[in-house]
């Protein structure tokens, strides 16, 4: 993890993986498998994949209640907290349909829909991720969404995680399938003769899980193609050497690809960092991954004072921003560019993970530019509602047509002229 000093721009080091050519056909190959033989297809894949042979996708009830034995009451109740925080956040996020009327008697507005259905994906293999579970489906139940359906790929044991289970339940989850993979996207999007199709997919996984909702994406909607995680923090000389590493090291052990970043105007800040995050490292169960992380995608970057610091951190538009400095709040307003910020020392990035209330789903590779933490929003869409009057019509009917007329559209002029001359 190299110090650097800023010289105009961050030169940073990040993957925007968009998968092989060999990748990409083998997700189209799985997809096109799954379109044809349903059920069958996604028995040959679990069994390829997964290493488990499957009669039923469907998670039982007692699989549920099998789960809750193996987790303690005091996670369960942990489990319940977060969830109860992540509503109440997102209960924050709800807009009404809404009506105006105009002098002329126009009625104009906006209706809000729920969606009917949405897919979860939530991933498996190294972890198990019941914050996954909670971040993309309770804003889905806030927003309305009638049917929620759940996909995950099963263990060598053919369930899936206690954890994963308890989480679903206490979010309120009623479909859960034992399915991983493309072959999990594919028949979220497509439907089998088990599982009926959805309308939208959330929720990250690996490259396969991301080609494969790349290819689905116009068939349904998908809430992002998600990359690896990635912290960035500003910070000065007052923040504290092990707590910074410490937080940068908290997303470099989720993927080798992660990205951690440090903009600081303290030299010394820099290098008792320097030698934390090797320090920490040493002791980490995920060691060799984090370490990976560290060497590929970490940094260290010094600037000669603030607003070169914030500058750069709206370059970099990290998914997670951890604003360490004597008063925080006054940089916020100079913050362009972030998925989720988080300010002062107390903020540690893994309490907007598990327990604030703000979604975890946020944009990646720099995408913070443009895009938003997955939200309410995201489960919901608006139609607009005009109901013109007849005074409306006789006013600007003639406006109307000749404004057609421009585009070469004569039978929407006429379409229009047919009401004035009534």
């Amino acid at each position: 993890m190299d110090i650097l000093q800023i010289d105009g721009s961050l030169s940073l080091k990040r993957t925007v993986d968009g998968g092989t050519e060999e990748q990409r056909k083998a997700v189209q190959a799985i997809i096109a498998e799954v379109r044809a033989s349903g059920d069958q297809a996604l028995r040959t894949f679990t069994e390829k994949f997964d290493s488990v042979v499957l009669d039923e996708f469907l998670v039982t009830e007692k699989e549920i209640s099998d789960a809750y034995k193996k987790v303690s009451n005091q996670l369960v109740d942990i489990i319940t907290e977060a969830a109860g925080n992540i509503r109440n956040y997102h209960e924050k996020q709800l807009r009404p349909s809404w009506m105006t009327t105009e002098e002329n008697g126009t009625m104009l507005g906006q209706k809000v829909t729920p969606l009917d259905s949405v897919g979860v994906y939530v991933p498996g293999g190294t972890a198990a991720y019941p914050s996954s579970v909670l971040m993309n489906v309770i804003p889905a139940k806030t927003a309305g969404v009638e049917r929620i359906v759940m996909v995950s790929p099963p263990g060598r044991d053919g369930k899936l995680p206690a954890g994963v289970l308890v989480a679903a339940d206490i979010a309120g989850v009623k479909e859960i399938y034992k399915i991983g993979g493309a072959q999990g996207i594919a028949a979220l999007a497509y439907g089998t003769e088990t599982i009926k199709p959805v309308d939208k997919i959330t929720g990250p996984g690996n490259i396969y899980v991301a080609l494969a909702k790349r290819e689905v994406f116009g068939d349904v909607a998908i809430d992002m193609i998600a990359g690896p995680s990635e912290i960035g923090i500003l910070a000065d000389d007052t923040a504290r050497a092990n707590e910074i590493a410490a937080d940068l090291l908290s997303q470099a052990e989720h993927d080798p690809r992660a990205c951690a970043v440090l903009v600081t105007t303290s030299r010394t800040l820099a290098e008792d960092v320097q030698n934390e995050v090797y320090k920490q490292l040493s002791q980490l169960p995920r060691k060799e991954i984090a370490t990976q992380a560290i060497e590929n995608f970490g940094a260290i970057y010094v600037a000669a004072d603030m607003e070169e610091a914030v500058a750069a951190i709206n370059q970099l538009a990290p998914e997670h921003l951890e604003i360490v400095t004597e008063n925080p709040m006054e940089l916020l307003g100079k913050i362009k560019h972030a998925g989720a910020i988080f300010l002062g020392r107390y903020s540690s990035e893994p309490v907007g993970d598990y327990f604030a209330g703000p979604n975890h789903v946020l944009p990646t590779n720099g995408t913070a530019r443009f895009s938003s933490p997955l939200s309410v929003e995201d489960f919901q869409k608006k139609s607009s509602i005009i109901l013109y009057s007849e005074k409306a019509m006789n006013d600007n009917g003639a406006k109307i047509a000749e404004f057609a007329r421009l585009e070469g559209l004569e039978a929407h002029a006429r379409a229009v002229e047919a009401r004035l001359k009534s």
